[in-house]
Order: C-alpha cells, then sequence, then structure tokens
C-alpha cells in the first residue's frame, strides 16, 4: 500500500503509487509549482483512479504473481571466448620502482592501459590473421609483407607496440649494472668514442622525433652499433633491419604526467633506470 503525505497528513492509494508534495517552496529553484491542500487532493485522487483502472490492475497482478510466464524466451547467452593469445606482461617490478626517475602514476598508466591496449588489438585481430597464434611477435614484425593488405597497418601498430613496450619494460628492470661492460662497452667506444657520446647520440635521435615515436641503440644490418629513431609504433625490425639494444619510448604518455612538453629532460632522466646487464644481453642477440 502506498502513503501519500502533506502537511503532516496521512492517505492510503493504491498499489504501486507515491506521490509527494513539497510542503514549502524551495528556495534553490524560482520556478516551481506549489498546490494547496485542495489542488493537492485532486490530483491524488486524479492519479488513484488512474491507477484503479482494470487494465493496470490487472497487468500490475500479472508482474507481481510468481506464477506468471515470462513474456518470451530470454536470448542465448553467447558462447564463452576461448583464452587469449595475447596476454599483458607483467612488468616483474612495483609502478613505482622507478622512482623518481619515472613517476608511479605515468608507469601504471603506460603499462595497464597503453600497453594493453595493442594486446586487446591483437586479441581482436587473431580471427582475421590466424598466424598470429603460431608466430612469435619478432616473426611477424620481421615479415610484415605476408599480413594481408586489409589488416597490415592494424598489426604493424600493435604488435609493434607490444614488442617495443615488453621490450622497454625488460631493460628497465631495477638492478643489473649501472654501467655497460664488456663487449657492449667496447662498442659503444669504437662507434661513439665513448658513453657520453654514445647518450648523446641517442638523445638526440629521441628529441628529434617528429611527433610520437621511439629512439634507439641498435645494430644495423653492417653489424654496426648505432643511435636512430622510429616513428609511431615502429620497431627497428621493420624497415631498417636492425635489432634493439636500448630503446626509450618518446611518445608524451611516457612522461608527460612528470615533465610535461620537457622531452630532453625525460631523456636525460631515463637513463637512470637502464640496466645495463638487461643491454648486454640485447647486443649479445643483436650481434649473433
Amino acid at each position: 500500500t502506498a502513503v501519500f503525505g502533506f502537511a503532516g497528513e496521512t492517505f492510503v492509494g493504491p498499489p504501486r503509487l507515491v506521490l509527494w508534495v513539497p510542503q514549502a517552496p524551495d528556495p534553490f529553484t524560482k520556478h516551481r509549482c506549489h498546490m494547496d491542500r485542495r489542488q493537492s487532493l485532486k490530483v491524488i485522487a486524479g492519479a488513484s483512479a488512474a491507477i484503479a483502472s482494470p487494465f493496470i490492475l490487472r497487468a500490475a497482478a500479472q508482474a507481481q504473481s510468481p506464477a506468471a510466464a515470462p513474456a518470451a524466451t530470454p536470448a542465448a547467452a553467447p558462447a564463452a571466448a576461448g583464452p587469449a593469445v595475447f596476454k599483458l606482461p607483467d612488468l616483474g617490478y612495483a609502478y613505482d620502482a622507478l622512482e623518481p626517475h619515472i613517476d608511479t602514476m605515468t608507469m601504471k598508466v603506460h603499462h595497464s592501459a597503453h600497453h594493453q591496449a595493442f594486446i586487446n588489438n591483437l586479441n581482436g585481430l587473431v580471427e582475421k590473421y590466424p598466424d598470429l597464434k603460431t608466430k612469435t611477435p619478432v616473426e611477424i614484425i620481421t615479415n610484415l609483407s605476408a599480413v594481408p593488405d586489409a589488416i597490415r597497418m592494424p598489426i604493424r601498430n600493435s604488435m609493434g607496440g607490444h614488442f617495443n613496450h615488453t621490450f622497454f619494460w625488460n631493460l628497465m628492470t631495477p638492478g643489473g649494472a649501472k654501467a655497460p661492460t664488456g663487449d657492449l662497452k667496447s662498442a659503444i667506444d669504437g662507434s661513439f668514442g665513448g658513453v657520453d657520446k654514445m647518450m648523446e647520440e641517442v638523445n638526440k635521435a629521441g628529441a628529434t622525433r617528429f611527433g610520437s615515436g621511439w629512439a634507439w641503440l641498435g645494430v644495423n644490418k653492417d653489424k654496426k652499433l648505432v643511435a636512430f629513431n622510429t616513428p609511431y609504433q615502429d620497431t627497428p625490425h621493420m624497415d631498417l633491419g636492425a635489432m634493439p639494444v636500448i630503446g626509450v619510448d618518446v611518445w608524451e604518455h611516457a612522461y608527460y604526467l612528470k615533465h610535461q612538453a620537457k622531452r630532453g629532460d625525460y631523456l636525460k632522466a631515463w637513463w637512470n633506470t637502464v640496466n645495463w646487464d638487461k643491454a648486454a644481453a640485447n647486443f649479445k642477440a643483436a650481434s649473433a
């Protein structure tokens, strides 16, 4: 049973009807319509008569009856999707592990949102290109001409983004050597004249990458160590046939929360995150 009330009085009405009439004007609303006691009773009586009509009462009774049959057979639930081919890789360290060089929020958004978007896109492309189930990311990005034209660009972008970010997270794993040694150090000295000169060249490649992209230290087709950049989510393999040793993301989402438009400041600070043991392993693989 519904209850109607105004000015401290109570009325009983038909089921499912609830009407409240304000007792005083709302000071924040200039154009609210106000009703006196006589007008309120007329409104309540009219509403009660409408609800009490045989058609409405019958419908209400049917709706409330536990034995009432459903109006239609519910649609069948969609079949459960199989396991995702691509999954977001774990960082292996906390989002705040690279502070103060890369802030916690940037790491969280970069990994859980931006990288996840590439994963989602790739899983959406598996049915259109089943080779995604059987080939490695490097096998795909080194032979993009084998991908059908209609989906080549989406796969280039999403597989490139997946590879680049996975490489990036691994390179920044906390711990390990703080400076290059061994064969990598010798190659840097031979190609650039020292570690500082190499860093300057990579930073220059990143600073001069117009728009969004990546800066790299990599081994080219001639097995020489070089600094270069790539646009968007292109990897060193795609057009240059190079193999990455060090890679730094220069998309704005990689640094804007902390450095805003100061890409150069971000690049200088970023070198403090490099795990040189990881870089040495990358160099060994690239030189093989």
